[in-house]
């Protein structure tokens, strides 16, 4: 008979198997739907194609919205990580009485619910417009500045979790070797922690690039990125070409996340 030290494993493995499976149970039928034949989805199917991933590629509105997320992703995150290596240096070396608000405040954002975030944001952009006179609602710069917000707290917490195992005798080390502190910081601490540097850029990016809510609040008309893209387009018809966008999509940021995973195991930050 197994003792209850083995059966306790199996009870655990069986509830994590579970567990996955009932994550991955939208994914699996999102993914069997884009292969469909029939253009109205039913049960059973009439047969599998892969013509739907051809038309949804083909669709100039994904295809704007496509690249439209990649540029607000691309420049959210280089701005964004100009902003959070500067802070994750100041919040690993410094110790100061504002030093925990500050760490709150970077990651506010992962907290606040991204309905809530996008609406602030869009009103104080309304605000920012009123009193300045910029055009700043339904602008690209608008939505950038939206998205920083959104890859700023993976970053600074990447970037901490290389900081945590950084010995920093190594720069003392390139100093006393008469290495002033810009060439010790520029060919020995980014070096270091360069893995989590990309792995923050790509996490930032997979955050910018899949995010709804706050796009929702502070696109233009005529101006979306790609999950509101198919958001309207199911707003009009629902065929397989929206699931298979749906899994290029998916496989786009897991791809990222693989990648993020070689450099820095996501399982330290989240």
């Amino acid at each position: 008979m197994p003792d209850s030290r083995r059966l306790g494993r199996w009870a655990l493995n069986g509830a994590a198997g579970l567990a996955f499976l009932y994550i991955l149970i939208p994914l699996i039928f999102v993914t069997w739907l884009s292969v469909y034949a029939q253009e109205i989805p039913s049960y059973p199917p009439e047969g599998y194609s892969l013509r739907w991933y051809g038309a949804g590629i083909a669709n100039d509105r994904f295809l704007s919205a496509f690249w439209t997320s990649t540029q607000v992703g691309v420049i959210a995150t280089l701005i964004g990580l100009a902003v959070a290596l500067p802070a994750a240096l100041a919040l690993n070396r410094y110790k100061f009485f504002l030093n925990g608000a500050i760490s709150n405040l970077l990651l506010m954002p992962l907290i606040v619910p991204g309905i809530v975030l996008g609406f602030a944001l869009y009103v104080f952009q309304v605000e920012t417009e009123i009193a300045t006179g910029l055009p700043i609602i339904g602008s690209f710069w608008g939505i950038v500045f939206g998205h920083v917000l959104l890859v700023i707290p993976w970053t600074v917490r990447l970037i901490l979790a290389s900081l945590a195992g950084f010995d920093r005798t190594l720069e003392e080390a390139a100093q006393n070797l008469g290495a002033d502190r810009l060439t010790t910081f520029r060919r020995v601490t980014v070096p270091s922690i360069l893995p989590g540097i990309v792995a923050g850029c790509l996490f930032g990016f997979v955050s910018s690039f899949g995010n709804l809510e706050v796009s929702l609040f502070l696109v233009a008309p005529g101006q979306t990125t790609l999950p509101i893209a198919i958001l309207q387009y199911l707003e009009w018809r629902i065929d397989p070409s929206v699931a298979a966008v749906s899994v290029m999509q998916i496989a786009v940021i897991a791809v990222a996340l693989l990648v993020t995973d070689r450099f820095v195991k996501i399982s330290r930050v989240v």
